[in-house]
């Protein structure tokens, strides 16, 4: 079955995108999925305006939050025909030394969409059908969501999600994330959900009132405090809360230098600190600090394909809250959309659309 399609290609950021069809033909193992939305990551940003590099080379469709309805399969995965689903942002081979053992997430022979393979900033996408995450309508109109709109568990639910699992939150343990926009206001949620109290740490007093009514015990807005005076107040909410005041989970979501030192500032003994942002900037840490707080630092690349069906469980049972955080905008309009959410001009995470 061949699906025409139209791609908006990555090629200078002088013009960010163009238009070009293509015929979509998958191979054995392979799907094509009708993209229903594919949402604006900041790695997203990262490619086109910070010099980050994709794997495949230029011309190249982005987008890696990709949800949709399967509408033709080669050979061996016909089984997905008709069903809908979100496509894991990071889809490890599955045949690999590493994969064979469960370390999946560094996988060499991984396909990250609008990375190493074309993106879901198209009307149609072809990936392998190993690894989809399915998509129940009957629960997502239960839960008052659209297929669009689930695209951002593709990585701003999941990343955060495996972080948390990752650290090993559980009940009674106090967690903080720094940043709490997009992927941080989604780990505070999945942090609250596996039994945390959490604390969010932001600049922008906005990001964290909204937080604040969805999982946050606790708002600081480091802008205004230094470093000093962020980890008293957190050590002050913790001995008020009954929390201890040792083994704190700390997330980093912010992705950038100010927000990685904070991060690190913030180690106690026996805490973990889980790096989920990304930022090209460079910082300088004595990471000694690890060694004398007996602490850890964990890196997080995306989320194992078996995990998906848990974190949008938590979103499909209410217990993660994704409606409040997006908009939809149609995918004509991405020319527009990129610019204005590097400009910080759109709160929301943007989900484009085909028409």
């Amino acid at each position: 079955m061949s699906t025409d399609a139209y791609r908006w290609l990555m090629t200078a950021p002088q013009a960010p995108m163009v238009r070009q069809s293509f015929q979509a033909e998958p191979k054995a193992g392979e799907v094509v999925v009708a993209v229903a939305g594919c949402g604006v990551c900041h790695t997203d940003l990262g490619y086109l305006y910070d010099g980050v590099r994709t794997n495949q080379p230029l011309p190249l469709a982005l987008g890696h939050e990709i949800s949709g309805r399967v509408v033709a399969a080669g050979e061996g995965a016909q089984a997905w025909l008709g069903r809908s689903v979100i496509i894991p942002a990071v889809l490890p081979c599955g045949e690999c030394d590493l994969c064979r053992r469960g370390l999946t997430t560094i996988c060499r022979a991984q396909k990250m969409p609008g990375n190493d393979i074309q993106g879901g900033f198209a009307s149609h996408i072809v990936v392998p059908g190993r690894g989809l995450c399915e998509v129940d309508p009957a629960r997502l109109k239960t839960a008052g969501l659209e297929l669009a709109q689930v695209s951002i568990v593709a990585d701003a639910l999941t990343t955060p999600y495996q972080a948390v699992r990752r650290a090993g939150v559980t009940p009674g343990s106090l967690a903080v994330v720094v940043g709490a926009g997009g992927v941080g206001g989604y780990c505070v949620q999945v942090a609250r959900a596996f039994g945390a109290t959490v604390v969010a740490i932001d600049v922008d007093d906005s990001k964290l009132a909204a937080i604040a009514e969805h999982g946050a015990a606790l708002t600081l807005n480091s802008r205004n405090l230094d470093a000093k005076a962020v980890k008293s107040a957190i050590s002050a909410f913790a001995k008020q809360q009954g929390l201890r005041g040792t083994e704190w989970f700390i997330f980093e979501c912010s992705g950038t230098a100010p927000g990685q030192l904070t991060a690190f500032g913030l180690l106690v003994h026996g805490a973990t600190l889980s790096v989920v942002g990304f930022t090209m900037a460079k910082v300088e840490l004595r990471l000694s600090n690890l060694m004398a707080f007996d602490a850890r630092a964990l890196g997080n690349w995306g989320c194992p394909p078996e995990h998906y069906p848990a974190a949008l469980d938590l979103v499909l049972d209410g217990k993660v809250q994704i409606a409040p955080f997006v908009e939809t905008r149609p995918l004509d309009q991405i020319n527009d959309v990129f610019p204005a959410v590097h400009r910080h001009e759109i709160r929301k995470r943007v989900v484009l659309t085909p028409q």
